[in-house]
């Protein structure tokens, strides 16, 4: 069930009546609701992979409880190492056998032979590397002793499975969401309406930004032999568009859906496209991986405090760690590499702290040097998403190539896209870089809360219902529920 579907339109309205009008005095019976009702939408896609959410749920739930009953570093360690091996045992059988089969047997293959590997055929879980890295972030947590065990079975349950952010995140940590759970939640009109309002801009980022978008990256990228130079490097623009339109508009959704459920999830992404560098854009852009990485692999790893070498060791670890995050394809990984590369020399320099305030703070425009900076950024984040789109680094470095080398080839052709194929979806971009532009001091691009006019503020959210009905693309799946 995606949240763009005539299925989650009937769905959601339901569960939200049952949940408040005939369970609102019930805590424990809401939270046994939630857990059915975020079963039945992540069975909606196939129901046979209930069974490893429920796995990993259960798993953690009773190795929390036994961590918690005794004080013994080495039994501690041991149940934490189950975990680890329970939940990325599941996600590596599922999502990384083959690509590991496939890369041993072309390694293999240099030595004159190529051995016969069994390659597994079943479907990707939609969503596990999300719900395995909050299971997990749960259990490391518990064992460092930052966080007490849960010991209410269905609040559990319903935290690793809470359906908003169930198949693409944020990624929740346990000491956030799971007190949210084990506390009454009131009808709050206030809070519910501010969701719907989030609810509206991430569709619109979805349905008009990504949908329309992706019609033109995928005819662009199937055949960029087809296309100069100057409409290659569209295509990695409109991509950089489809993809954050796509995954920050589901968290969006996902946020504005639990605050109807009276429930706060953190904010995943802080308008990354106005960053003035590679270090603020991953201070912007995926906040809760990012932050999980930090906290469960680079601080482990010795963070900064280590020698430089060692510091710059972490920071590389980091970028190719959630490169392979993201997928089992070496574009993947290669794709974080870049992004460490770009993000080694503001270390080296000791610049990678230096815009940590609001970009144009306290100013309409940003300065001539702030634009730059941007779409200097910019334009080093769309290198990379060639990487990340196309289907192997030998399409990638021919996509590169060709645009690189076929950039002043006919402009005629160039113009004649924008104006026959290109300038809906562009005028579009450019509502939304504007809005978020005025609003870059608040979460979300239709956050109207400081519009007195009660005209304006409706004439707004009735002009975007409209922009969807008569823009809305062909529907697609989010692209994050591949990962």
């Amino acid at each position: 069930m995606i949240f763009n579907s005539l299925e989650f339109a009937v769905f959601l309205p339901l569960v939200f009546l049952l949940y408040w009008f005939v369970l609102e005095k019930h805590r424990k019976l809401q939270n046994g609701f939630l857990v059915i009702a975020s079963y039945v939408f992540y069975g909606w896609w196939d129901w046979k992979f209930l069974c490893l959410i429920f796995v990993s749920s259960l798993v953690d739930y009773l190795l929390g409880i036994l961590m918690g009953r005794t004080h013994e570093g080495k039994y501690r360690k041991i149940l934490l190492g189950v975990s680890l091996f329970v939940n990325l045992g599941l996600l590596g059988l599922f999502k990384y056998y083959n690509f590991f089969a496939e890369s041993f047997a072309e390694a293999v293959t240099f030595f004159g032979h190529r051995p016969d590997v069994a390659m597994l055929s079943w479907v990707l879980p939609v969503g596990i590397s999300f719900y395995t890295f909050q299971t997990l972030s749960y259990t490391v947590d518990v064992y460092r002793r930052t966080m007490q065990p849960v010991r209410d079975p269905v609040a559990f349950f319903a935290y690793v499975s809470f359906f908003p952010q169930l198949v693409a995140g944020p990624i929740e940590r346990a000491s956030h969401l799971v007190p949210q759970f084990m506390k009454p939640r009131v009808f709050n009109y206030d809070h519910a309406s501010d969701g719907m309002r989030q609810i509206l801009w991430g569709l619109f980022k979805k349905m008009v930004i990504a949908d329309n978008c992706a019609v033109l990256v995928n005819q662009i990228f199937a055949s960029p032999e087809s296309y100069p130079g100057s409409v290659l490097a569209l295509g990695a623009v409109l991509f950089a568009f489809q993809i954050y339109g796509d995954f920050s508009g589901y968290s969006d959704i996902a946020i504005g859906t639990a605050r109807l459920f009276g429930f706060d999830i953190k904010r995943n992404f802080a308008y990354p496209y106005f960053s003035r560098d590679i270090a603020e854009f991953w201070r912007r852009w995926h906040i809760s991986l990012s932050s999980w990485f930090k906290d469960y692999v680079y601080i482990p790893l010795g963070g900064s405090r280590v020698h430089p070498w060692k510091v710059f060791r972490n920071v590389a670890i980091i970028f190719l760690v959630s490169g392979f995050w993201h997928g089992a394809n070496w574009t993947f990984i290669f794709w974080g590499a870049l992004h460490g590369l770009f993000f080694i020399p503001l270390l080296m320099t000791a610049k990678n702290r230096r815009h940590t305030h609001e970009i144009a703070d306290g100013r309409r425009f940003p300065t001539l040097c702030e634009m730059f900076q941007m779409m200097s950024t910019f334009s080093l984040v769309c290198v990379a998403w060639v990487f990340f789109r196309a289907d192997s680094l030998s399409a990638a470095c021919e996509y590169m190539w060709r645009g690189v080398t076929t950039i002043h080839q006919d402009w005629n052709v160039f113009a004649s896209y924008i104006a026959h194929e290109g300038f809906e979806p562009l005028v579009m971009i450019l509502v939304l870089l504007v809005a978020e532009w005025i609003q870059r001091n608040r979460q979300y691009g239709l956050d109207l809360s400081s519009v007195k006019s009660v005209w304006v503020r409706y004439g707004i959210y009735y002009g975007l219902i409209l922009v969807l009905y008569i823009y809305g693309g062909q529907q697609q799946d989010f692209i994050y529920f591949q990962f």
